[in-house]
């Protein structure tokens, strides 16, 4: 038997079982992470992650980000929620491994720590983007630099 809502432990929104299935804990949480960070004073930027300098260097030109998952993926690690990065309005790029999964976790990691830098805010529903020091600093990312770690991923 499923419930129709999990309860929330300090008084949030209660999540129902569909909206798990869609991931919307784990993109409530990072839109959180985003909004919390905005409100913040502008304190200096930390030290990222190769990951997250990855992520940037990939959006650097249209700063679109998702946070997507499949629920029907017969494999289990192709359902996990992923970072996509819309490339050109044509492609996007999916980071995730359909065989690793820390290389999954380690980019969903590495996008928190945009979010917590203001580096990245959310929009609507899976949407984020780039902020203006996002974009400033993705374009002074070498692309040499995280293009091992951009062929983690795949495009589609």
């Amino acid at each position: 038997m499923k419930p129709d809502h999990w309860p929330s432990d300090e008084g949030g929104p209660l999540v129902s079982w569909d909206d798990m299935g869609a991931g919307a804990p784990t993109v409530i949480a990072l839109a959180q992470v985003c909004a919390k960070a905005l409100a913040r004073d502008n304190r200096p930027l930390p030290e990222l992650s190769p990951e997250a300098r990855a992520i940037l260097s990939a959006a650097r030109d249209r700063g679109v980000i998702e946070i997507r998952g499949t629920n029907n993926a017969f494999n289990s690690i192709e359902r996990f929620l992923s970072v996509c990065i819309d490339l050109d309005g044509e492609h996007t790029l999916v980071l995730r491994s359909r065989e690793d999964p820390t290389v999954t976790v380690r980019f969903l990691d590495a996008f928190r720590e945009l979010c917590a830098a203001r580096l990245a805010m959310h929009h609507l529903y899976r949407e984020f983007s780039l902020t203006t020091t996002g974009f400033e600093l993705a374009r002074t990312i070498d692309a040499k630099e995280v293009e091992a770690l951009l062929a983690l991923g795949y495009e589609v």
